[in-house]
This record gives structure tokens, sequence and C-alpha cells, in this order.
């Protein structure tokens, strides 16, 4: 089930999203007290609804770049280290097993001249690829705290190219949206969509280059993309990374990952086979509880369906939590099945900080030389 869209004054919180202009918000509806979340304002001409996009596109990923160079530029030791813990391809020394390696490089000569087991450690490769698998759904455009969701969906993505852009190691992306086609306007239920634009592929690939001036495009591109009405395929999406086949790499999928977790499941984990993988998981406080406000009208973003739900309900808002948890429990339990370092980003709370402790922590588990 996908998030539903709140009004970000309901529950009084402060939304200021990074384009820091009026509008800057698309879940917000003035008047109503409910949410679209489809990010055009009304009245807008698609021309205008454009330029508008891509200007806070720009100012979005401007700000972010800046905030990433200050606060991550110390976190890299040496221009060929991955990011995630998992082995190279390059054989190095040994060391005696601790829990938790991979039983697949025991280094069986050494465990037996020693008998005691040893795994062979690897070197990461000289140059490294990376992958992303950016997730734009319908439901990513909604936040109710300091961010939207999408832009911590394009401030991940930019933390992921500064910290492996280096070099000469390469970057791509794949990204999908919603296929644009809606029989609903949103917050007007049965009402066509006028001037809609001719729906864009549902899913782009944009190829792995090197340098930053191309990471920089890359970005550009994801930030520029419209997020369309309907849910990707995730786990089409999360396929293409695993087409064609690649040499070994780090692979990050960034997601709020609502969608069913069998559509996404078995593609992660055949991604985990080959590559090491980090799943992002993009979450708002409001999916996770409700706050009391009384009646209030919640929209589906990704269908437009309406719903009004007495949140004054105590039982209610206890359910809801409960789902919510049992939601994000299985979720986190696929992750790990599939063998994917799980890094959760709040819109509520200081991403950077959260990506900073992630990856020391990543540090610390690769010098005691465990896994993730």
């Amino acid at each position: 089930m996908a998030g539903p869209a709140l009004d970000p004054s309901a529950d009084g919180s402060p939304f200021s999203a990074p384009g820091g202009g009026p509008g800057a918000g698309p879940s917000a509806t003035a008047g109503n007290g409910a949410a679209a979340g489809n990010g055009a304002a009304a009245g807008n001409g698609a021309g205008g609804a454009a330029l508008d996009g891509a200007a806070r596109a720009e100012a979005v990923l401007g700000r972010l770049q800046l905030l990433v160079t200050r606060k991550l530029d110390g976190l890299l030791q040496g221009d060929y280290v991955g990011l995630l813990p998992g082995p190279g391809t390059e054989a190095g020394e040994s060391r005696e097993y601790r829990p938790g390696d991979d039983v697949r490089r025991m280094d069986w000569p050494v465990t037996a001249r020693t008998t005691l087991p040893h795994v062979r450690q690897t070197v990461a490769d000289r140059e490294l690829e990376t992958w992303l698998a950016v997730d734009l759904s319908a439901s990513l455009d909604f936040g109710t705290a300091r961010w939207l969701k999408r832009d911590l969906v394009i401030a991940a993505a930019t933390a992921m190219a500064h910290l492996t852009v280096r070099g000469g190691n390469r970057i791509g992306a794949v990204v999908g949206t919603g296929s644009g086609i809606a029989g609903r306007s949103f917050g007007v239920p049965g009402r066509k969509r006028r001037n809609a634009a001719p729906a864009a592929p549902p899913m782009v690939r944009l190829p792995a280059r090197p340098g930053r001036k191309e990471a920089q495009g890359l970005l550009r591109a994801i930030a520029r993309t419209e997020i369309r009405p309907g849910r990707a395929d995730l786990g089409e999406l999360i396929d293409m990374l695993n087409r064609p086949p690649r040499r070994r790499g780090v692979a990050v999928v960034i997601s709020d990952f609502l969608a069913p977790i069998d559509g996404w499941a078995r593609p992660i984990r055949k991604l985990g086979v080959r590559h090491d993988v980090l799943a992002i998981e993009v979450v708002d406080p409001r999916e996770l509880e409700l706050p009391d406000v009384g009646v209030l009208t919640l929209a589906d973003p990704e269908t437009g369906v309406l719903h009004e739900v007495q949140t004054a309900d105590a039982k209610l808002r206890s359910r809801y939590a409960e789902a919510a948890a049992e939601q994000r429990g299985a979720i986190a339990r696929a992750l790990r099945t599939a063998g994917a370092a799980h890094l959760r980003l709040r819109t509520d709370t200081d991403w950077l900080l959260d990506m900073v402790r992630f990856v020391a922590a990543q540090r610390h588990a690769r010098t005691r030389g465990t896994t993730r």
C-alpha cells in the first residue's frame, strides 16, 4: 500500500522544501486541509509547471551538492576503496574467520595448515562502477516535514555520486516513474486530466561514465525527471541493473519500497549475487503514524483515491502504527535476506548525519573484517 498524502500543516509540522518559494511543497492543498500530492499547482499551464520544476530541481541540486561536499568530503581515504565492505575481485591476504564472514571466501589450504578457520581477504577493484536504481513513483512526491521524499531521493543519489566518482570510477543510473496514465484527477475523483503531456517512457537508462562533469549531468537528469501518476515497477527497475551482466560493482536502490515485496525481492536477491547492494529506504513520519487532528482527508498519490479518516480514534491510530511497523519490518527482512546493506532516510531528520553514520559504520565493519 502506498503511504497516504497529508496536509503538512495539519499537525503543525513545518514544511520547508529546499526550493524555498511558495508551492515548493507539492503535497499541500490550500483551503481544504487535504493533500493531493500531484506536484502541479492548480491553474498552471504545462509549460509553466515544467519551467518551475526545472528551476526547483536546479536549486535543490545545487544546495545538496554544497552540503554533500562540505560534510562527506573527508569520508573517503582513498580513490579506490568501495563504499560498502563487500569483497573485490583481486585476492589478498588471509586472516582468521570471524562470525559473519562469507563462508564462500574460506581459505581451505591455510585452514588445514593452521587448524584454525581462515578466510581470504580481497582487494577492491582499481575502478569502481556504481549503478543507481532510482524510484520516482508518485508516492515519492510527498512530504510533511523538512523535505519531500523525492528531495531525499535526489540527495541520496548526489551523496552516492560524490562518494564514488573519483579516480576513473564510473556511475550510471536507471530511473523509473509512473506510466502517466490515470483516469482520475488528483483531488477530484472522476474528472479527466486536461492538457496532459504525452507519457514519457516509465524507465530510462543513463549510461555509466567516468568524471565529475558526467556525474553532474546524470544527477541533473534525475532531478529533472517529472513524477507521473502511478507506480514504477520496482522489480523491473532493479532487474535492469542485472541486464546486461556487468563486472562486479556497487548497486544502489533508492526507493520507499512501498511496492509489493513479492515484486522486487527476487530481483534484488539476484542483484546481490554479483554486486554489493545498498538499499536506501526513504520514509516520511506520517507513513509510520497518524497525527490526532480530527477528520482528515487522505489521497493516494498514485491513484488519486480519497479517504476520510477520523484520526481522533486512538484505536485507529494504533492499528495504523502497528500495520506500518509490520510493513517496514517486512521490507527490512526482505532486504536483509537479499544481503543488501540497508540505510533508512527520514524526511524529519538530518539525512546527512544519518548517511555519515552509516558510512562510518560500514568502514568500521570493514576494518573489523565483518560484513554488513
